[in-house]
């Protein structure tokens, strides 16, 4: 899910339309349904799901579509299915009525492959010829405007899951032993707290405090092995995680942190950054890396609840304009009220 709050991009046409959705997924779809989303005439928000499977229903995944559309307020939508005729098209179909029975005006509906696209609401041969019409994305002004703009669209969906994939070899080898070095660092500051010090709380709050400023405070600069050692394993301890959590929005200084944190991290410490980062993502309308990095974090920590609440944000279509100044503005006992609310 995509929330549209970068560049605005000019779409006169279908053609403009099919090379515009890249940049608001951030990658070029494949065996995809997508639902572009508009408030009057500005594309506000952009949904992707993987076409069914055969012998999946297609109304499922149709449904949950509509339903997160329609929650932003939409007064349109356009439907674009990526892939072979036998596939998308019950799958449209079913995007279609879904909409409808939301109360949503479905403006076009297209299939699109191999450089072609066909209009499912267009039967004209002037317009829509039976072979479909060919488009060039990398001719349009759309692409051109969004390059410029400094958006960009990766080959698949693919090439976003390897943004946030662990570092091997070398790299993770010297990641190891960074993390040994930081346990005994650990150890050791808190055999050496005082006693007052009730399990040395106090210290490792002071200890987590100082590595999240020091982190956050780089600019363009790498941290070093021990430093996210260090820090990813300080920010295992809730206190810690969440006060780096009150400091994170969607700064492009952020998002660059919490990615580059997460793909050294060893995978038992991966919970905290990832949620981090999909946090830092989604605050900057990035929902497809926001979704990859809490895949990482949900199949190597099912029950890490940051992640599960990060997700169900993501699943619902929840717009960030909705927690603004959250979560230093409140528990995510909010969230949880407006859920029961919407039953």
């Amino acid at each position: 899910m995509t929330f549209v709050d970068r560049a605005r991009l000019t779409v006169r046409s279908p053609a403009d339309l099919i090379a515009a959705v890249p940049y608001l997924l951030g990658f070029h779809p494949a065996d995809s349904m997508v639902v572009v989303a508009l408030r009057g005439r500005r594309i506000v928000f952009a949904a992707r799901a993987d076409l069914p499977g055969p012998g999946d229903d297609p109304l499922d995944p149709a449904a949950h579509l509509a339903d997160v559309i329609a929650r932003q307020g939409a007064e349109s939508a356009t439907v674009l299915g990526y892939g072979d005729a036998p596939r998308v098209t019950p799958a449209v179909d079913a995007v279609r009525r879904s909409l409808a029975a939301a109360g949503l005006a479905v403006l076009d509906a297209l299939r699109v492959t191999d450089g072609r696209y066909w209009s499912y609401l267009c039967d004209e041969p002037a317009c829509c010829p039976p072979e479909g019409t060919s488009y060039d994305t990398g001719a349009s002004e759309v692409s051109a405007a969004a390059v410029f703009a400094g958006q960009v669209a990766l080959p698949d969906r693919e090439a976003l899951t390897g943004q946030v994939a662990p570092f091997d070899g070398p790299a993770r080898v010297a990641m190891r032993k960074a993390v040994d070095r930081a346990e005994r660092r650990l150890a050791t500051l808190l055999d050496e707290a005082p006693e007052a010090d009730l399990l040395g709380g106090r210290a490792l709050r002071r200890a987590g405090t100082l590595a999240v400023r020091e982190a956050m405070r780089r600019r363009g600069e790498r941290l070093t092995d021990d430093e996210v050692a260090w820090l990813t394993l300080l920010l295992t301890h809730l206190p810690i995680r969440d006060h780096a959590w009150e400091r994170t929005d969607g700064r492009e200084r952020d998002v660059a942190l919490w990615t580059d944190v997460l793909r050294r991290a060893e995978r038992d410490l991966i919970a905290a950054p990832g949620s981090l980062l999909a946090f830092a993502a989604w605050r900057a309308g990035q929902g497809a890396l926001a979704a990859v990095a809490l895949e990482r974090v949900i199949e190597a920590h099912p029950d890490y609840s940051l992640a599960l609440l990060l997700d169900d944000l993501l699943r619902r279509g929840v717009p960030p304009s909705e927690l603004d100044g959250w979560p230093t503005t409140g528990p995510p006992e909010v969230l949880r009220r407006r859920r029961r609310r919407r039953g």
